[in-house]
């Protein structure tokens, strides 16, 4: 057996009451809440970072193919969607879904006798509507027939909220065009994403069909292509853009939701970077902690360190038995840390117990994300940060006189 590792092993075992044991727990537990504080932490903002993707994403696809135009127009130039990525989807392995859509504003008469103005957004028989699932809270989405359009449409809980509807009423929406038309629609479902300022608070979802009819468009014209890809790293995606752009004309544009909806993008990387700010300070807590407990243990087994130095211990040895002591805490730390983190995750998780105000947060109630990946590197990350720092306080030990050591009191 390893000597040093044997000594470690009898200092612990005998340290297990008084004063040294009363430092052992406060190691242990420093390192256990600075890594819970950790898990907890990073798994809150992938829980953020990945609702609030899966909403703009199960809306709006990850980007979208439009026809180039100068006008402030809401409502987009006719296209047809039948260009290669649509017809040929096996050229492209990275696009996973396409899906066409038009948007036609309008107007609709609330409870109070007020005017809502609204965007009806078409969607065709090809809409992913599993994507967009977990947004309905009321109702389902309606069914395409198989001849005209559906005269059903799904509208925002805020929405329904205004103009005092339900699942099964009516409402009229008046579009703008020469001469203005309106439509008698039945509300199938009712969606709540909680992005109230991009879409619940003006975007009705209803048959592209209706908008085609409405514009004397033809079945293959539509305002534009929403495209879903495998690969939603950043990077990965703006290839993806690029690849989908150079297979079409010169007057077509594609649009990361990234690039539409930055400020929501922008907000999720500030969550991040806060998030990473975090964790140095918590490690920089754990490791001056770390320093300081071990220098203690150093200076209440300096008999000991002069005893082994006047046997012939030399300097490294003397110094891996306080490493090994010091790993030791550290792997306790990190087992408790693992339960706590990981057990506070479990209990928000599944009971939802901290709830937030969803017109701030795009959600009400803080998400978990369970990333494996994510904790297996932060237990990493702290095992060795702090086992490289445990190296600092022991260098004292080629300091200690042994004779002075053995007369030390």
């Amino acid at each position: 057996m390893n000597l040093s590792y044997f000594i470690s092993k009898r200092i612990s075992r005998e340290q297990q009451q008084g004063f040294a044991s009363t430092i052992h727990r406060i190691a242990i537990a420093s390192i256990g809440i600075g890594l819970a504080a950790s898990i907890l932490s990073f798994l809150i903002m992938r829980g953020f970072q990945e609702t609030v993707k899966q909403k703009v994403y199960g809306f709006n696809g990850h980007m979208v193919v439009t026809k180039l135009t100068m006008s402030n127009s809401s409502e987009e130039r006719p296209m047809n969607y039948h260009v290669d990525p649509y017809d040929h989807p096996e050229k492209y392995p990275f696009v996973t879904h396409m899906q066409e859509f038009a948007h036609k504003p309008g107007l609709v008469k609330t409870d109070q006798d007020e005017v809502l103005g609204v965007f009806v957004k078409g969607v065709g028989k090809s809409y992913d509507v599993n994507a967009f699932r977990s947004s309905i809270v009321e109702g389902k989405f309606f069914d395409f027939p198989d001849s005209g359009y559906a005269h059903q449409v799904v509208v925002s809980k805020i929405i329904a909220r205004k103009l005092n509807a339900k699942v099964g009423d009516n409402i009229v929406v008046h579009f703008f065009q020469n001469p203005i038309r309106s439509r008698k629609l039945t509300i199938s479902g009712i969606y709540e994403t909680n992005l109230s300022e991009y879409f619940d608070s003006k975007v009705i979802i209803g048959d592209i069909r209706m908008i085609q009819k409405l514009n004397d468009w033809s079945d293959s014209l539509a305002g534009g292509l929403e495209v879903f890809v495998k690969d939603q790293g950043p990077e990965k995606m703006e290839e993806d853009a690029f690849t989908i752009s150079e297979a079409m004309d010169l007057d077509f544009n594609v649009q990361l939701m990234s690039d539409k909806y930055v400020q929501v993008f922008e907000w999720l990387n500030l969550i991040s970077r806060q998030v990473n700010i975090l964790l140095v300070i918590i490690l920089t807590v754990v490791c001056v902690n770390m320093i300081s407990i071990v220098l203690i243990l150093v200076m209440e087994r300096t008999q000991m360190i002069g005893m082994l130095k006047a046997m012939g211990a030399t300097d490294k040895m003397i110094r891996s038995v306080f490493l090994f002591n010091g790993i030791n805490l550290l792997v306790k730390g990190l087992v408790l840390g693992n339960l706590l983190g990981l057990g506070l995750c479990a209990i928000q998780y599944y009971f939802k117990i901290i709830k937030l105000n969803a017109h701030d947060y795009y959600m009400s109630f803080v998400p978990i994300s369970w990333n494996w990946e994510v904790v297996a590197v932060l237990n990493i990350v702290t095992f060795f940060v702090v086992t490289i720092v445990l190296l600092v306080p022991t260098m004292v030990i080629a300091r200690i006189n042994p004779i002075r050591a053995i007369r030390f009191d």
